[in-house]
């Protein structure tokens, strides 16, 4: 099996998850896939989009004392909660993190589902996952966290894919060359003040930001109908001054001239 790392899912947190699910379908053009009956045990319930082949998570607290819920407590229901990374090995990847002294957080195996997260004080921004699901290799194949028909559910009419996800710290240098060595991936500087990992679908941008704690603040979407999307978002009350949209306490960055 060829090593890949690819850019394959975003975990958001609300407190009203029918509300902001209803928003991701009614701005972003996108079809629910699968609710994971495996977050169950974690006191949450979820939903899943898919944004071309890679996908929008939106966990929410079914009871008091959940990590998902102390997150949005204390980012006051701002930020998004994890990047997930499907790739070949995630074995191999809980091996390096532990050798720099990465604490694991979870390791979960169901079927044919393997999945590491970090520990996101030891990395910084949002806790990072690895997983892998047998025969996912393809980006079409089988990836056990959004069902087994997710496929089908796949909508390009006003949203194609995720092209990144964003990050702010007070020092974005430092936060990036930290990834980097978790990741295992080489950091490029950009313009003033930011730097990017590239991985081999998607990619993950690090910018200044005015917060002491650094976060997973938005993303950056491949689009194929903007004007569906700002207006959608206004009628909505999600559209931002900055010209982004603002749903599920993240902002979205759209690419695309349609």
């Amino acid at each position: 099996m060829a090593a890949f790392l690819r850019l394959r899912q975003i975990c958001l947190v609300a407190t009203d998850l029918a509300h902001e699910a209803e928003s991701m379908k009614a701005i972003f053009g996108l079809e629910e896939c699968h609710r994971d009956p495996n977050v169950a045990s974690y006191g949450l319930e979820n939903v899943l989009f898919p944004v071309g082949t890679d996908f929008i998570e939106i966990v929410s607290p079914t009871k008091p004392g959940t990590a998902a819920g102390r997150f949005l407590e204390r980012h006051d229901g701002r930020h998004g909660y994890m990047a997930i990374l499907d790739c070949d090995d995630p074995e191999s990847r809980r091996q390096h993190c532990i050798a720099m002294g990465v604490r694991i957080a979870n390791v979960i195996r169901h079927g044919d589902y393997h999945g590491v997260q970090l520990h996101p004080r030891d990395t910084g921004g949002a806790m990072i996952e690895f997983n892998h699901t047998e025969h996912g290799e393809d980006p079409m194949g089988a990836y056990a966290p959004a069902g087994p028909d997710w496929q089908r559910s796949i909508r390009r009419e006003v949203t194609q894919r995720l092209l990144a996800v964003e990050i702010e710290a007070q020092d974005p240098e430092r936060l990036a060359a930290r990834w980097g060595e978790v990741l295992h991936r080489p950091v490029v500087a950009r313009k003033a003040g930011q730097f990017r990992i590239e991985l081999d679908s998607g990619a993950i941008n690090f910018l200044r930001g005015a917060g002491s704690d650094a976060a997973l603040t938005g993303m950056e979407l491949q689009v194929s109908d903007r004007g569906h999307v700002i207006r959608a978002a206004q009628a909505r009350g999600c559209m931002g001054e900055d010209g982004m949209v603002d749903v599920c306490g993240v902002r979205f960055r759209l690419a695309g001239t349609a």
